[in-house]
């Protein structure tokens, strides 16, 4: 029996604005990712979030941003490796506390948006990001890109990682995401998707842009909840992994 984890972030809607279905969502992933204010989110829709998350039986982790709430988090910042140490522990913290209060346990941390993806290629951003992880609790898992700098970092300093894929995403021949800016970023027929994603998973390979198979190591994968199907993606794919006799399971459970 192969088992996978399927990750979502969520606990994006901020003030008087509502983003993604979380409630209904949450049903179908093993892990959420819960934004921290920075990119979105606030202060009640964490604390919502994780109760909602606890009463699924979903693992719960911080999903870290860039202080950027009109770009979502997804337009790169000229930041250094010390202010992202400090983002990510002020982040990370900010939710820890909320979990605590709710009388759950963190198992993971991962990056949001534009602060992800510097830190997939920029191994000074990687370390502090890791650095700052391991010194929260080096007992978290790090969720990165996989065959990134950010789960080569978590590793040299000691943290378990999470090697990520994306179900609705693009591949460059490199392993790295297509840019969001590149209209083939995004795959918007479903049926592509789940072959992407079920064939990355026993396969462990993905078609880049290119034409050309990459290998890619799928320890969890990411959903995202704020799509206009995403509910109704997130059913399928949960589906799909049933007949190819996959099961979910969040990844800090796996032996």
């Amino acid at each position: 029996m192969k088992y996978v984890d399927i990750n979502c972030d969520m606990g994006e809607s901020f003030g008087a604005y509502r983003l993604g279905n979380d409630r209904e969502i949450l049903d179908y992933i093993s892990s959420a990712n819960i934004a921290c204010g920075f990119h979105a989110g606030d202060p009640a829709t964490m604390r919502k979030t994780v109760r909602m998350a606890l009463d699924k039986a979903v693992a719960i982790g911080a999903h870290p941003g860039l202080p950027d709430l009109v770009g979502f988090g997804r337009r790169n910042m000229d930041i250094s490796p010390q202010e992202a140490y400090d983002m990510v522990v002020y982040q990370v913290g900010a939710l820890q506390a909320f979990i605590q209060a709710e009388g759950g346990t963190m198992q993971h941390v991962k990056p949001h948006g534009a602060l992800y993806n510097m830190a997939a290629t920029k191994a000074p951003l990687a370390e502090a990001i890791a650095e700052a992880v391991y010194k929260v609790n080096p007992a978290l898992l790090l969720f990165g890109l996989a065959g990134s700098e950010l789960t080569r970092a978590a590793e040299r300093i000691g943290l378990r990682t999470a090697n990520e894929v994306f179900a609705d995403r693009t591949y460059q021949q490199d392993g790295t995401l297509t840019p969001r800016s590149q209209l083939d970023a995004m795959i918007t027929d479903q049926e592509q998707s789940l072959q992407q994603v079920v064939r990355m998973v026993t396969e462990g390979r993905v078609l880049s842009r290119q034409g050309v198979d990459v290998s890619i190591q799928a320890d969890t994968i990411c959903i995202h909840g704020d799509g206009a199907h995403a509910l109704e993606f997130a059913q399928n794919i949960h589906e799909a992994f049933a007949r190819a006799g996959i099961q979910l399971r969040a990844f800090a459970a796996k032996s």
